[in-house]
């Protein structure tokens, strides 16, 4: 059985930081894809940043530049570092984890931007 948590999200002013954390485990293969999604109110879940097994990473546009995601020395674990935060940030993330043809989502972690 494989399991995905999430964890860190929280309320931050606008400008601020957070950082969020997942935890994948279960039989996973040694070669793999974890990323982060959010979906904000009203609208579909988009894509936020991914990570391989192998190290290499890449962003949306509309995050590039403020958030970092990295991998933790825990195998299967990893981070999405958010700084200067904005309004149109607040959604709920997941953590996604994709290997051999298969997908699996975490329960989601609340981020809200708010003055």
């Amino acid at each position: 059985q494989v399991q995905v948590v999430e964890s860190g999200g929280g309320l931050v002013q606008p400008g601020g930081s957070l950082r969020l954390s997942c935890a994948a485990s279960g039989d996973i293969s040694t070669i793999y894809l974890m990323g982060w999604y959010r979906q904000a109110p009203g609208k579909e879940r988009e894509w936020v940043a991914r990570i391989t097994s192998f190290g290499s990473f890449n962003y949306a546009d509309s995050v590039k530049g403020r958030f970092t995601i990295s991998a933790g020395n825990a195998k299967n674990m990893i981070y999405l570092q958010m700084n200067d935060l904005k309004p149109e940030d607040t959604a709920v993330y997941y953590c996604n984890l994709e290997f051999s043809s298969r997908t699996y989502w975490g329960q989601g972690t609340q981020v809200t931007v708010s003055s």
